[in-house]
């Protein structure tokens, strides 16, 4: 198994950008998003038990999940939250270990939005890298990105936890408060590191 870096950090924070970077310099990603998103397309692995626990309506007419609709649920009703969780993270981390398994890199970017709220992914992940920035821009940049209310994007903020949090319990930090440049540097001296890390280790 390779070295394993877990990518965290809060919504809006710059992790895809980061882990864009990452891949560019040959560092296998595995995000646990796009696992999530693939799961719930149509005939997705996890549909028909979303269909079972939640119904019909939670399923569009193509056959993947209402996004949208489990959104507005999942925000305004945690134990909705916690019994969609119960489905799709089981299968999202048999995922990301056999993929993990596969990589031939010497070391791989897990992106794991939840990684220090689930510590699901421990036994997995050798080191903690935390993209942060500071929590105005994060809102900022979700809804930029995906349309959503900043009523929306603190919501979202407030099932994860805080800043400082996150920080310490991080082993490394990339700090995004700059430009796509700055980013860009720290990932490559990251990169260096965990090259070295991953010879020795």
């Amino acid at each position: 198994m390779p070295l394993i870096i877990g990518l965290t950090g809060g919504i809006g924070s710059g992790k895809t950008s980061a882990a864009k970077f990452f891949a560019a310099l040959g560092a296998y990603v595995i995000d646990t998003d796009e696992i999530a998103h693939e799961l719930t397309q149509p005939h997705g692995a996890a549909i028909s038990a979303i269909r079972q626990d939640f119904g019909e309506d939670f399923i569009t007419a193509e056959g993947a999940l209402n996004r949208e609709k489990m959104r507005g649920l999942v925000f305004s009703d945690s134990a909705s939250r916690q019994k969609l969780e119960a489905i799709l993270h089981p299968l999202i981390h048999m995922e990301a270990a056999r993929s993990a398994a596969l990589a031939s890199s010497p070391y791989v970017i897990m992106v794991v939005p939840l990684l220090l709220e689930t510590g699901d992914y421990r036994e997995m992940i050798r080191r903690i890298l935390a993209v942060d920035c500071d929590e105005q821009k994060q809102i900022i940049r979700a809804m930029a990105r995906s349309g959503l209310s900043a009523h929306e994007v603190r919501a979202i903020m407030g099932t994860q936890i805080t800043r400082q949090e996150r920080l310490q319990q991080a082993d490394d930090v990339i700090v995004n408060d700059s430009n796509l440049a700055h980013l860009q540097q720290q990932v490559e001296a990251l990169h260096q590191k965990y090259l070295a890390l991953s010879d020795g280790g």
